[in-house]
């Protein structure tokens, strides 16, 4: 083609940001729309976590394997927004001991550096775990803030042309026929409530959806259906940093089982709940009360610690209808591309969905290698090689 491709990107989470980005460096016309602020959704409001890929090692492989690679990536690319502290899945009485053992193999498994711990050596790490601890295995965990790397991939995708519109609203997806041609917009105050103050059509020959939590909303806007399953967690940030390593409960992923250091406090993690809105849930004093009661059993201080915050976020969770119920638990952490000309009949529009923030950077090369298909564009992804903007002097940030 003789002039870039123009593409919109709906959403401006990890996944939105990081595919701006790739797209932009690769040669796209970029144009980015976010109905908020940065991070608005589901990348603020998680719990910090800079996954090894130990908690899915067990029953979710191909998740495990995703996020330790993208762990190393993200500590060469993104050092300035991640402390690496390291993490422990600590076994307490009571734990099932074949579960150790299948945590120990399935690490192993997935090229998860892991090390068992007695309880002398586990305590020598962080002397406020419980005294009734049995054993532990160390795996590289950290923690990493979000809105610096978000605003940093945002920033590095400006550097290469692309145009980041927060406050910007998607209020309609344009087509003519099965071809989409662009997006309607509606443009919100950044303060005071959000009043629209005007819209426009940004014209587009190619639209990603990476809406996270709201990509079924979307997706309705040219009647397609997208299979995504909303779940609430909520997380509690402490008064001090009580740990300064994260610190898992070994036994089958359930609520109330980690806490992550961040800065100078600890983040209580998390519930996990279907909702039917992204937008609209209940945020329950129980559940609260309820991550306090179940962290304190591997670190008792936080029984009598202060909470100075509660708050709450909704996965975007991947699970088409063909895989049945299943608790949100239950269901991967993978990621899908969702090509809707060859699924639904639909031109010009993919879906990315699913997936963890730290494997937002792979989302977003698939998105931009699928983009580079469609449209022969013979470049490669660099986003694995190429330091955020803020690694050397993080003022720009």
């Amino acid at each position: 083609m003789g002039e870039s491709p123009k593409v919109v990107v709906i959403g401006g989470g990890a996944t939105g940001v990081g595919t701006a980005r790739d797209l932009a460096m690769r040669g796209f016309d970029v144009t980015l729309v976010e109905k908020g602020n940065l991070t608005h959704g589901t990348s603020g409001r998680m719990s910090g976590l800079l996954h090894s890929g130990g908690r899915y090692a067990v029953t979710d492989k191909e998740s495990a394997r995703a996020c330790i690679q993208e762990n190393r990536v993200l500590r060469e690319i993104a050092s300035h927004c991640i402390e690496m502290t390291g993490g422990l899945f600590v076994q307490l009485p009571g734990d099932d001991d074949e579960y150790f053992q299948q945590k120990l193999e399935g690490l192993r498994a997935c090229d998860i550096p892991a090390e068992v711990l007695s309880p002398t050596e586990a305590l020598e790490m962080e002397p406020h775990l419980t005294r009734d601890i049995e054993r532990a295995i160390s795996v590289p965990d950290g923690a990493v803030d979000p809105f610096r790397l978000v605003v940093a991939t945002a920033i590095s995708a400006e550097n290469h042309g692309a145009r980041i519109e927060t406050h910007t609203e998607v209020t309609d997806i344009v087509t003519d026929g099965t071809q989409v041609t662009g997006v309607e917009v509606e443009y919100q105050e950044s303060e005071g409530g959000g009043t629209p103050t005007g819209s426009d059509l940004i014209e587009a020959d190619h639209v990603v959806n990476a809406a996270g939590a709201w990509t079924g909303k979307i997706g309705a806007m040219v009647d397609v259906d997208i299979d995504v399953t909303p779940a609430k967690g909520a997380m509690v940030l402490m008064n001090v940093r009580q740990v300064d390593t994260v610190i898992n409960r070994c036994r089958p992923r359930t609520s109330g089982d980690a806490i992550v250091p961040h800065e100078t406090t600890v983040i209580l993690g998390t519930t996990d709940e279907e909702v039917e809105d992204p937008e609209e849930f209940p945020e329950e004093e129980w559940e609260v009360d309820f991550l306090i009661e179940q962290t304190s059993q591997m670190v008792p201080m936080l029984q009598q610690a202060r909470s100075i915050r509660s708050y709450w976020g909704v996965r975007p969770l991947y699970s088409p209808s063909e895989s049945g119920d299943e608790e949100t638990q239950k269901v991967t952490r993978a990621h899908a591309l969702l090509d809707h000309d060859e699924r639904d009949g639909v031109s010009g529009f993919t879906t990315i969905v699913g997936g963890k923030l730290i494997t937002y950077r792979e989302m977003a090369e698939e998105v931009a290698d699928h983009l580079c298909d469609v449209f022969g564009v013979d470049a490669t992804c660099r986003t694995d090689e190429v330091p955020l903007p803020g690694s050397e002097d993080d003022a720009v940030l």
